[in-house]
């Protein structure tokens, strides 16, 4: 199958019939919110790390599922967008799961060079904690948990937009 045609989504994924199918079956049948898309959490598949959570849509879940790339619905930019294809820091996808009910994605990957997934530079997505117990008449204060960014963003990305919005 060439991966870069979409297969329709009725050939992809099967229907939602039953319960024990969603649950027990062994076919695919992801259930996508009201805007169409499926979180995925994705991981470093090595150490368990968490990179970043992310969306899907049933395009991205059918690409990165030919592709053994990982695909994602850019809510931010409102277009499919491979992980990588402006950094190089591809997601290589050593394992995808779905929980129970079929709503969620899990991605184990590999990411190549720096093994950084952050777009801010940092390993993971996930690189500041909230601290618990904090002050309660203000807002909650965060901590980095890395020493470090990977990498530069302005030198990976240069003049790209920054998809974080306000």
């Amino acid at each position: 199958m060439d991966p870069d045609k979409s297969v329709p989504a009725a050939a992809a994924f099967a229907a939602r019939m039953t319960v024990e199918q969603v649950e027990e079956g062994l076919a695919l049948a992801p259930k996508f919110d009201a805007d169409g898309l499926i979180p995925c959490i994705t991981t470093e598949a090595d150490k368990g790390e968490v990179l970043m959570l992310g969306y899907m849509n049933g395009e991205a879940l059918q690409k990165t599922i030919a592709t053994g790339e990982a695909h994602y619905w850019s809510r931010s930019r409102q277009c499919l967008w491979r992980k990588g294809s402006t950094s190089g820091l591809v997601q290589e996808v050593v394992e995808m799961r779905i929980d129970d009910d079929q709503d969620a994605v899990w991605l184990r990957v590999r990411v190549a060079d720096s093994g950084a997934s952050c777009h801010v530079g940092y390993r993971s997505c996930f690189y500041r904690s909230v601290e618990l117990g904090g002050p309660t008449d203000g807002p909650a204060r965060l901590v980095f948990t890395e020493s470090g960014k990977s990498f530069d963003p302005k030198d990976v990305y240069g003049d790209a937009p920054n998809p974080t919005q306000l």
